[in-house]
Protein backbone atom coordinates (compact mmCIF):
# COMPACT_ATOMS: atom_id res chain seq x y z
CA UNK A 1 0.00 0.00 0.00
CA UNK A 2 2.82 2.17 0.28
CA UNK A 3 3.67 2.26 -3.02
CA UNK A 4 -0.05 2.96 -4.07
CA UNK A 5 0.24 6.62 -1.89
CA UNK A 6 3.46 7.33 -3.37
CA UNK A 7 1.88 6.86 -6.42
CA UNK A 8 -1.56 8.92 -5.91
CA UNK A 9 0.31 11.72 -4.19
CA UNK A 10 2.56 12.14 -7.41
CA UNK A 11 -0.55 11.97 -9.65
CA UNK A 12 -2.27 14.13 -7.31
CA UNK A 13 0.83 16.88 -6.90
CA UNK A 14 2.34 16.77 -10.56
CA UNK A 15 -0.13 15.24 -12.60
CA UNK A 16 -0.63 11.92 -14.36
CA UNK A 17 1.11 12.19 -17.61
CA UNK A 18 4.71 13.77 -15.97
CA UNK A 19 4.82 11.10 -13.09
CA UNK A 20 7.07 7.88 -14.12
CA UNK A 21 7.30 4.84 -12.52
CA UNK A 22 11.03 5.35 -11.66
CA UNK A 23 9.26 8.66 -9.38
CA UNK A 24 7.14 6.50 -7.88
CA UNK A 25 9.87 3.98 -6.85
CA UNK A 26 11.80 7.08 -5.91
CA UNK A 27 9.26 8.30 -3.56
CA UNK A 28 8.16 4.82 -1.87
CA UNK A 29 12.21 4.15 -1.41
CA UNK A 30 12.08 0.82 -3.31
CA UNK A 31 14.22 0.31 -6.90
CA UNK A 32 12.47 0.64 -9.80
CA UNK A 33 12.72 -2.93 -10.83
CA UNK A 34 11.32 -3.47 -7.19
CA UNK A 35 8.29 -1.85 -8.47
CA UNK A 36 8.01 -4.03 -12.02
CA UNK A 37 7.84 -6.86 -9.33
CA UNK A 38 4.37 -5.74 -7.91
CA UNK A 39 3.13 -3.45 -10.90
CA UNK A 40 3.37 -4.09 -14.76
CA UNK A 41 3.04 -0.02 -15.10
CA UNK A 42 2.64 3.47 -13.48
CA UNK A 43 -1.25 3.52 -13.51
CA UNK A 44 -1.54 0.24 -12.02
CA UNK A 45 0.13 1.17 -8.79
CA UNK A 46 -2.95 2.79 -7.52
CA UNK A 47 -5.24 -0.14 -7.80
CA UNK A 48 -5.52 -0.80 -4.27
CA UNK A 49 -6.76 2.29 -3.20
CA UNK A 50 -9.20 2.02 -5.76
CA UNK A 51 -9.99 -1.73 -4.30
CA UNK A 52 -9.66 -0.29 -0.75
CA UNK A 53 -12.45 2.01 -0.79
CA UNK A 54 -14.80 -1.00 -2.86
CA UNK A 55 -13.87 -3.38 -0.47
CA UNK A 56 -14.71 -0.95 2.44
CA UNK A 57 -18.63 -0.86 0.96
CA UNK A 58 -18.51 -4.22 -0.10
CA UNK A 59 -17.41 -5.40 4.05
CA UNK A 60 -20.49 -2.23 5.10
CA UNK A 61 -23.12 -4.80 3.20
CA UNK A 62 -21.21 -7.95 4.61
CA UNK A 63 -21.56 -7.02 8.47
CA UNK A 64 -24.97 -5.06 8.15
CA UNK A 65 -27.36 -6.11 10.67
CA UNK A 66 -28.73 -9.59 9.65
CA UNK A 67 -31.95 -8.70 10.10
CA UNK A 68 -31.84 -6.05 7.42
CA UNK A 69 -33.33 -6.59 3.91
CA UNK A 70 -31.16 -6.91 1.28
CA UNK A 71 -31.71 -3.24 -0.10
CA UNK A 72 -31.77 -2.05 3.67
CA UNK A 73 -28.19 -3.70 3.97
CA UNK A 74 -27.17 -1.46 0.89
CA UNK A 75 -28.20 2.07 2.19
CA UNK A 76 -26.46 1.12 5.83
CA UNK A 77 -23.45 0.39 3.77
CA UNK A 78 -23.89 3.68 2.04
CA UNK A 79 -24.42 5.67 5.22
CA UNK A 80 -21.58 3.86 7.18
CA UNK A 81 -18.83 4.43 4.73
CA UNK A 82 -19.37 7.53 2.26
CA UNK A 83 -21.71 9.62 4.71
CA UNK A 84 -20.08 12.26 7.17
CA UNK A 85 -18.98 10.78 10.19
CA UNK A 86 -17.62 7.43 8.52
CA UNK A 87 -14.23 8.39 9.53
CA UNK A 88 -13.16 9.59 6.00
CA UNK A 89 -11.60 13.20 5.95
CA UNK A 90 -12.22 15.69 3.86
CA UNK A 91 -8.66 15.81 2.51
CA UNK A 92 -8.71 12.07 1.87
CA UNK A 93 -12.09 12.87 -0.29
CA UNK A 94 -10.42 14.95 -1.90
CA UNK A 95 -7.54 12.95 -2.93
CA UNK A 96 -10.27 10.01 -4.32
CA UNK A 97 -12.25 12.59 -6.05
CA UNK A 98 -8.87 13.73 -8.51
CA UNK A 99 -7.65 9.85 -8.49
CA UNK A 100 -11.34 8.99 -9.70
CA UNK A 101 -11.35 11.70 -12.05
CA UNK A 102 -8.12 10.82 -13.88
CA UNK A 103 -9.53 7.66 -14.63
CA UNK A 104 -11.33 8.60 -17.04
CA UNK A 105 -8.60 11.31 -18.69
CA UNK A 106 -6.67 8.39 -19.81
CA UNK A 107 -7.41 4.62 -20.93
CA UNK A 108 -4.89 2.97 -19.29
CA UNK A 109 -6.18 4.33 -15.64
CA UNK A 110 -9.50 4.14 -17.17
CA UNK A 111 -8.46 0.24 -17.26
CA UNK A 112 -7.35 0.23 -13.82
CA UNK A 113 -10.62 1.49 -12.52
CA UNK A 114 -12.79 -0.79 -14.22
CA UNK A 115 -11.05 -4.12 -13.49
CA UNK A 116 -11.60 -2.89 -9.80
CA UNK A 117 -15.07 -2.22 -9.97
CA UNK A 118 -15.81 -5.18 -11.93
CA UNK A 119 -14.00 -7.39 -8.77
CA UNK A 120 -15.83 -5.40 -6.43
CA UNK A 121 -19.23 -6.42 -8.67
CA UNK A 122 -17.85 -10.04 -8.30
CA UNK A 123 -17.62 -10.03 -4.62
CA UNK A 124 -20.81 -7.74 -3.79
CA UNK A 125 -22.38 -10.86 -5.68
CA UNK A 126 -21.18 -13.30 -3.00
CA UNK A 127 -22.12 -10.93 0.13
CA UNK A 128 -25.28 -10.92 -1.13
CA UNK A 129 -25.43 -14.93 -1.86
CA UNK A 130 -24.20 -15.02 1.89
CA UNK A 131 -27.00 -12.87 3.13
CA UNK A 132 -29.58 -14.32 1.14
CA UNK A 133 -28.36 -18.00 2.29
CA UNK A 134 -28.97 -16.73 5.69
CA UNK A 135 -31.97 -15.29 6.26
CA UNK A 136 -34.39 -16.70 7.98
CA UNK A 137 -36.22 -19.51 6.12
CA UNK A 138 -33.68 -19.92 3.67
CA UNK A 139 -32.70 -23.05 4.58
CA UNK A 140 -29.64 -25.31 3.38
CA UNK A 141 -28.44 -24.70 0.14
CA UNK A 142 -28.10 -28.08 -1.38
CA UNK A 143 -31.86 -28.16 -0.18
CA UNK A 144 -31.97 -30.80 2.04
CA UNK A 145 -33.62 -30.70 5.77
CA UNK A 146 -32.17 -31.16 8.97
CA UNK A 147 -33.47 -33.71 11.02
CA UNK A 148 -34.19 -31.78 15.04
CA UNK A 149 -31.10 -32.44 17.17
CA UNK A 150 -29.13 -33.09 13.97
CA UNK A 151 -26.02 -31.50 13.01
CA UNK A 152 -25.96 -28.90 10.74
CA UNK A 153 -26.07 -29.51 7.32
CA UNK A 154 -22.84 -28.76 5.00
CA UNK A 155 -23.86 -25.92 3.01
CA UNK A 156 -20.99 -24.93 1.45
CA UNK A 157 -20.76 -21.35 -0.83
CA UNK A 158 -24.02 -19.75 -1.33
CA UNK A 159 -24.60 -20.12 -5.08
CA UNK A 160 -23.94 -17.01 -7.35
CA UNK A 161 -27.11 -16.98 -9.14
CA UNK A 162 -27.88 -15.18 -12.41
CA UNK A 163 -30.11 -13.04 -10.59
CA UNK A 164 -27.88 -12.19 -7.96
CA UNK A 165 -24.87 -11.86 -9.87
CA UNK A 166 -27.74 -9.12 -11.97
CA UNK A 167 -28.40 -7.29 -8.26
CA UNK A 168 -24.78 -7.14 -7.67
CA UNK A 169 -24.61 -5.33 -11.00
CA UNK A 170 -27.35 -2.99 -10.53
CA UNK A 171 -26.89 -2.06 -7.00
CA UNK A 172 -22.79 -1.61 -7.71
CA UNK A 173 -23.55 0.53 -10.61
CA UNK A 174 -25.71 2.67 -8.49
CA UNK A 175 -22.77 3.44 -6.23
CA UNK A 176 -19.99 3.65 -8.53
CA UNK A 177 -22.08 6.27 -10.60
CA UNK A 178 -23.10 8.61 -7.83
CA UNK A 179 -19.34 7.99 -6.74
CA UNK A 180 -18.08 9.09 -10.70
CA UNK A 181 -20.49 11.52 -10.45
CA UNK A 182 -20.08 13.64 -7.58
CA UNK A 183 -15.85 13.12 -8.78
CA UNK A 184 -16.61 15.39 -11.58
CA UNK A 185 -18.47 18.18 -9.56
CA UNK A 186 -16.25 20.40 -6.91
CA UNK A 187 -19.40 20.04 -4.52
CA UNK A 188 -18.25 19.20 -0.94
CA UNK A 189 -18.57 15.20 0.26
CA UNK A 190 -20.97 15.98 2.53
CA UNK A 191 -24.90 17.49 1.89
CA UNK A 192 -27.15 16.64 -0.71
CA UNK A 193 -24.63 16.83 -4.21
CA UNK A 194 -22.76 14.17 -2.24
CA UNK A 195 -21.44 10.77 -3.01
CA UNK A 196 -23.91 9.22 -0.10
CA UNK A 197 -26.65 11.04 -0.53
CA UNK A 198 -26.43 10.48 -4.44
CA UNK A 199 -25.79 6.87 -4.18
CA UNK A 200 -28.91 6.84 -1.60
CA UNK A 201 -31.47 8.55 -4.39
CA UNK A 202 -29.48 6.19 -6.99
CA UNK A 203 -30.67 3.14 -4.37
CA UNK A 204 -34.34 4.52 -3.91
CA UNK A 205 -34.48 4.95 -7.38
CA UNK A 206 -34.55 1.35 -7.32
CA UNK A 207 -37.20 0.61 -5.46
CA UNK A 208 -39.23 -1.37 -7.73
CA UNK A 209 -36.15 -3.91 -8.58
CA UNK A 210 -37.31 -7.31 -7.13
CA UNK A 211 -34.43 -8.32 -5.76
CA UNK A 212 -35.63 -11.47 -4.56
CA UNK A 213 -34.49 -14.83 -6.54
CA UNK A 214 -36.80 -15.89 -9.45
CA UNK A 215 -38.31 -19.51 -9.11
CA UNK A 216 -35.61 -22.16 -9.58
CA UNK A 217 -32.57 -20.44 -8.74
CA UNK A 218 -30.70 -20.34 -5.62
Amino acid sequence: MEIARAAATLFVRQGLKTTRAEDIAQAAGIAPRTFYRYFASKEEAVAPLYAAGAACWTEAVRTAPAHLTIPEALRHAVEHTLAPGSGVSASTWEWARTLIRMAHTGPALRKVWAEVCQEAEEELARVLAERRTAEPGSGPVDGSDNVAGSAPAETGPAPLTPRLRFAAAVAGAAVRVAVESWAQTAAPHTGATGPAALALRNLEALAGFDWEEEPGEG
